[in-house]
């Protein structure tokens, strides 16, 4: 079954493109500093202008407002937004939290500054943010790149637990090792455009 199925996506600097991620499937998405790997993830949660086709499950994207696709497929950027000088003001008001960010090797009840907080620590809370909203899909841009041994193994872990709950997940990595770890397949991408199919991660 195909949780994420992504048809000739193109924007003006990518594409069209053509994949699918099935239910549990963690794919890794590779290639080149600016090969367009993050203009896809971009394209796919429909920040940027683009023309295709995508879905998750049964749902189309074209078929309901941008907000609430946002819901079903959850966007974790290279550099995250915060736009409130509380961490809790990014999440759901009745969200509890503990368990999530205590697996990510945070402990708290997120009533920090969000200006005290380190690049990893952002880059951890911003992962656990996108899944307190329990996305079919998730998009996930370097997830680990600000990160020390222990947290990036805590990170993987919390990814393959979300691919024993169904959860499809594409993964953009300059890391062939962290690929091999955690996904299945492989996707290519230069230029804007798959450089071949997807294959087996050895």
């Amino acid at each position: 079954m195909s949780a994420l199925r992504i048809e000739r996506l193109a924007t003006k600097l990518i594409g069209p493109m053509s994949f699918e991620v099935a239910a549990g499937e963690c794919l890794a998405l590779m290639g080149p500093s600016g090969a367009g790997k993050s203009l896809l993830l971009r394209a796919i949660v429909d920040l940027d202008p683009n023309t295709g086709n995508v879905m998750v499950g049964v749902h189309a994207r074209d078929d309901m407002p941008a907000s609430e696709w946002r819901k079903l497929v959850g966007l974790v950027p290279a550099e995250s937004g915060w736009w409130a000088d509380r961490v809790r003001d990014h999440f759901p008001a009745k969200f509890d939290a503990t368990g999530l960010i205590g697996k990510l090797g945070l402990a708290g009840s997120l009533e920090w500054d969000v200006g005290r907080l380190s690049t990893g620590e952002r880059q951890r809370l911003a992962l656990a943010r996108a899944l307190c909203r329990r996305p079919e899909a998730l998009l996930l841009d370097e997830p680990t790149a600000s990160l020390d041994d222990h947290a990036t193994g805590l990170v993987e872990d919390l990814i393959r637990e979300c691919c024993g709950d169904g959860m499809a997940l594409l993964l953009v990595t300059h890391d062939r090792r962290q690929a091999e770890r955690l996904a299945k397949r492989l996707l290519r991408i230069n230029d804007g455009r798959i450089d071949q199919p997807s294959q087996s991660a050895p």
